[in-house]
């Protein structure tokens, strides 16, 4: 175990380099008053997962600013962000094109209706590359507000692609635990995660849960082909269960991701979808975390995956979070059914006001472009493994049992005992701590539970990366520190 002494949270200089002055950072806030900020945040802002537990006393910490790889807080205080605000933010902060494409793009109009054969030239465009970057099936996209959104509209026009096949009885959705595909009614019931729904009701008559594909915590003795075996005879039981008449479709993401950045034995997702298509049920990717870059690929489905989903969803990095955006991208062979006509005068009865909204679509077009220019893609795969190298290092500490997941989307999954993967006792809250560690120290990680993620812009340099596993490195030694100081190991 490696001891080191705490380190003061950075000043906007004591890290990095930036093309901002302190001069500028204070120009910024000053006009800000932070305890009437925290206040009315406390008062009246319901956040999404909020701990109330915790909540009414502490409130939240407020962010202010950004530049590149870096947030601010009210305060000044700068910190490394290892979210990249959330999964989302893949070109950095403080992209200026962005901003002055989504102001050209509100100066000239700011929204029209997209219904009832109308439309706009960066909802048109847009569609256009995503059909050129997708894999050469997936021509035709539907807009949505973001990710929850597209898993929840996706779901609906699976029905009826099936009603009008005349195949009414294929209803049923299969999905996994620990997934997370949103939190709308629908998607939050396709959302394997137990506690994402604890006091709330979800459609489970639609959904089936299947395990997981989790390497780390596969049967004990269970090689890794074995364990796949397991997993799709696991399918396949389901299938003849349930009858494959009565299932419409089958949704995963790539490597799970708020579910702990679970990783599936090679091979996974192939074969299940060979097991889908010889059953006529339908394979939704969804892609929303894993799309735009973040394993090094525009999607990573075909290019990871080798898989053909007759459905990518995908959201967070289209618009590198600038503005909100999501999309279902549909097959040819989906289309043909869905693009004709019902009835004489029928129409496509669905869909969002701002499905294809002008200024977010001139967000994810400049967003593309610079993703194209800089070729971020490619630097995620140079990058990426020495991220996943670095990180490794980091399990000489006591509580790391694993340190998994591929690129840019990686997870520490903290324990009590490495030799069994037993759990500290939720009350330690040990993720919390070694996110708060961290923050301490200048890096932003995610805390769920006992695991704590890192998924970083996508411009993280070699040099970032060192310094981010050194700050988690300090901060795991702390967090061992105060465990054992308040008794929990």
């Amino acid at each position: 175990m490696t001891t080191s002494t705490p380190t003061p949270t950075p000043t906007p200089t004591s890290r990095t380099q930036t093309t901002s002055t302190p001069q500028d950072q204070k120009a910024r806030t000053a006009d800000l008053d932070a305890e009437t900020l925290w206040r009315q945040d406390r008062d009246h802002f319901i956040h999404p997962f909020t701990d109330f537990s915790q909540f009414h006393d502490k409130g939240c910490e407020m962010i202010t600013d950004s530049d590149g790889i870096y947030v601010e807080d009210v305060h000044g205080n700068r910190f490394i962000d290892g979210i990249a605000g959330l999964w989302c933010v893949n070109v950095g902060h403080g992209r200026r094109e962005i901003a002055q494409a989504m102001a050209d793009q509100a100066s000239r109009m700011a929204y029209f209706s997209t219904f009832n054969n109308l439309s706009n030239a960066p909802a048109s465009q847009l569609a256009a590359k995503l059909a050129e970057l997708a894999p050469a099936h997936l021509n035709h996209v539907f807009y949505t507000c973001g990710g929850s959104t597209a898993n929840d509209a996706t779901i609906r026009l699976v029905h009826y692609y099936f009603n009008r096949l005349g195949k009414p009885n294929k209803k049923r959705i299969l999905s996994r635990r620990n997934a997370y595909h949103g939190t709308t009614y629908l998607a939050a019931s396709l959302t394997g995660i137990e506690s994402n729904n604890w006091s709330f009701d979800t459609l489970s008559e639609l959904v089936t849960h299947l395990s997981e594909a989790n390497l780390y915590r596969r049967p004990e003795g269970m090689s890794e082909s074995e364990y796949c075996d397991h997993l799709v005879n696991e399918l396949e039981a389901h299938i003849a269960k349930i009858g494959a008449d009565n299932i419409a479709a089958f949704i995963a993401e790539p490597i799970m991701g708020a579910g702990g950045v679970l990783m599936a034995p090679r091979g996974y997702h192939k074969r299940i979808q060979a097991v889908c298509r010889a059953n006529d049920i339908l394979y939704i990717a969804d892609e929303v975390v894993t799309g735009f870059g973040r394993l090094g690929h525009f999607f990573a489905s075909e290019a990871v995956f080798e898989t053909q989903p007759d459905i990518i969803n995908i959201a967070k990095g289209l618009s590198s979070g600038y503005s909100p955006l999501g999309a279902s991208l549909i097959s040819d062979e989906l289309y043909a059914v869905l693009g004709t006509p019902q009835c004489k005068g029928g129409v496509l009865s669905t869909g969002f006001t701002y499905s294809g909204h002008p200024v977010s679509c001139a967000a994810a077009l400049k967003n593309i472009e610079i993703m194209e220019r800089e070729d971020i893609c490619a630097n995620v795969r140079e990058v990426g493994p020495y991220l996943e190298q670095s990180l490794k290092s980091l399990s000489h500490h006591t509580t790391v049992g694993d340190v998994r997941g591929s690129n840019f989307m990686m997870c520490l999954e903290n324990v009590a005992d490495k030799a069994t993967g037993e759990l500290l006792p939720v009350e330690a809250r040990v993720g919390d701590r070694v996110a708060e560690e961290a923050q301490k120290r200048g890096l932003i990680i995610r805390p769920v539970g006992h695991l704590n993620v890192i998924s970083p812009t996508l411009i993280w340099s070699r040099e970032t990366v060192d310094t981010a596993v050194t700050i988690l490195d300090e901060a795991l030694s702390a967090t061992t520190a105060s465990l054992k100081r308040d008794g929990f190991i």
